[in-house]
């Protein structure tokens, strides 16, 4: 290790070179304008792999934007690991909150501004420098590597689930590593062992043929926005709680032992609360903060629109109105259960005159690891190497739907090894990724590929 620490150090500078190469790239996947850009980053990616010393590097074409693919595979009696992540980013929208350009990369302090810098190109890159480290050290991997670095994650990975049903033997292996998790603070490294699942609606409301004339027709027709917020009022209860019915039925409860790990994390509600400028926190009663965040389920509206939307007034009653929402789920909800609960829901408490279509839109299935699996438990040892602290064990609450689809493609297990903050604005304005993490992370990643076959029993 103390050589492979030389190389890390000696390098440091062309590895920040290259993370501002990798971040000066465009890459949103969500807007057509940007598809040259995503490939380019693709290509940027294809190019690093191979000057690191992988083999067999190529960009796979899944319908979408292309899949990176690269390995190197001669580590006799050794395990496989598919490093996962992704290459493109979030829209930049609104540009104007953002402090430094978001594809200028700006180093301040010791943090790196630009879009992707936390999530996920930062952390991507890391495995590439730590891998290619030990390759040029040793002249040899202690484990064999194959790659998986995608272009659509952050519109939902529309094509990589049949991809990898196609090409499940192309990336077969014996446990998946991500690192596009989040840590507890910069102090405190993280395993995360548990996502929430994600799905997604529209709620479109219609009463009228056309916008009526608000003196001419008021108070003897139905209004299509008070329809649509007496109906999205119906979706809680006073306390938090959703009122959907069954929406709780199959929710897997937390284990006690879970709860009391979760208790020795010092968890502080009022300073949480304070760092968001809210008055007060709210949600289902019965359950800790960071139980609501990791081990329950939610449903949010996340936009409403419908009406005159410009300045002044327009004397309108509106004859449709929308809304967008999302449930974050636990393990043994199912998506398209949950679609159809509220759709349910939604048929009942139907305002008299008022007409409700649910459309659907993506989601995926909620994850939960064996977190006693050696590749798991290693990952703590690996950052207590660098940071000085082994990393808790804990669920997250966000969603990557990508790693509940590598589970039952491939049927092994995933790691997950963040290195990011929840702090970072990662899909907000002034996007950021800590260097310290940047350094620190490739001596925990060095330190986790080099002692993987041994805990496994494979060495």
């Amino acid at each position: 290790m103390d050589a492979i620490e030389s190389y890390l150090s000696a390098n440091r500078s062309r590895h920040l070179d290259e993370l501002v190469e990798l971040l000066s790239i465009p890459s949103v996947s969500a807007l057509s304008e940007h598809k040259e850009d995503v490939r380019r980053a693709a290509t940027w990616i294809l190019q690093k792999l191979t000057d690191a010393g992988f083999e067999h590097a190529t960009l796979m074409e899944t319908g979408g934007h292309p899949v990176v693919y690269a390995d190197w595979l001669h580590a006799e009696d050794a395990p496989t690991v598919l490093v996962y992540g992704h290459y493109d980013v979030q829209p930049v929208d609104p540009v104007s909150l953002w402090k430094t350009p978001p594809f200028t990369p700006t180093v301040q302090g010791n943090q790196i501004y630009a879009r992707g810098a936390s999530d996920d190109k930062g952390p991507t890159l890391m495995h590439i420098h730590a891998l290619g480290a030990l390759l040029a050290v040793l002249g040899k991997l202690p484990v064999n590597i194959k790659f998986c670095i995608e272009g659509e994650e952050e519109i939902g990975s529309a094509h990589l689930h049949a991809f990898m049903e196609k090409e499940r033997e192309h990336f077969a292996a014996d446990l998946i590593l991500i690192s596009d998790t989040t840590m507890i603070s910069p102090t405190q490294p993280a395993v995360v062992y548990g996502l929430r699942g994600l799905t997604a609606c529209q709620i479109d409301v219609r009463t009228a043929a056309s916008d009526l004339h608000s003196g001419l027709y008021g108070g003897a027709v139905p209004n299509a926005i008070h329809a649509l917020v007496e109906v999205l009022n119906s979706l809680h209860n006073a306390d938090g709680s959703v009122a959907v019915a069954g929406f709780y039925d199959n929710v897997a409860p937390l284990a006690q032992e879970e709860k009391e790990q979760y208790a020795k994390l010092g968890h502080d509600d009022e300073a949480y609360r304070a760092s968001l400028g809210l008055t007060q926190l709210h949600g289902e009663p019965g359950y800790t903060t960071l139980e609501r965040l990791w081990a329950r389920p939610t449903l949010e509206v996340n936009g409403i629109y419908g009406g005159f939307q410009g300045e002044g007034t327009k004397t309108v009653i509106p004859c449709e109105a929308h809304a967008k929402i999302t449930c974050r789920l636990v393990p043994n909800q199912d998506p398209q259960e949950i679609l159809d609960l509220i759709e349910n829901h939604l048929a009942t408490h139907t305002p008299p005159g008022a007409k409700i279509t649910l459309v659907r839109q993506d989601g995926g299935k909620p994850y939960l690891a064996p977190y006693d699996h050696p590749a798991i438990q290693l990952a703590s040892e690996a950052y207590a190497h660098a940071y000085g602290t082994p990393a808790v064990f804990t669920r997250m609450g966000g969603s990557i739907p990508v790693v509940e689809t590598f589970s039952n493609v491939l049927h092994i297990p995933v790691v997950m090894m963040g290195f990011s903050l929840g702090d970072e604005n990662f899909h907000a304005p002034n996007e950021h990724f800590s260097l310290d993490n940047f350094d620190k992370g490739l001596r925990t990643l060095c330190y986790y590929y080099t002692h993987l076959s041994q805990a496994m029993g494979q060495a």
